[in-house]
């Protein structure tokens, strides 16, 4: 299962919008630098569908603010 973020580094808090059912808009208070607002990103994503961030694999998009993510786990799929 494939899903489109739109990132927003640096905001005031944190916060995640679904979009569509395989699309989310997320604002997070890290930093664009070293992967710190990807790594926020995911975090919120992973608990926002109730899995292990490990199952969440980066795609596309790694320096920018649309990215894909991979879901990789069997119960999402379903």
């Amino acid at each position: 299962m494939f899903i489109k973020l739109k990132v927003h580094p640096g905001a005031r808090r944190d916060k995640l919008l679904k979009k569509a059912p395989d699309a989310y808009e997320i604002w997070t208070k890290s930093p664009p630098e070293r992967g710190l607002a990807n790594a926020s990103a995911l975090r919120q994503l992973s608990i926002a569908l109730g899995i292990d961030v490990k199952k969440i694999m980066l795609i596309k998009g790694a320096t920018s603010p649309a990215k894909i993510v991979k879901i990789i786990s069997p119960e999402i799929e379903k």
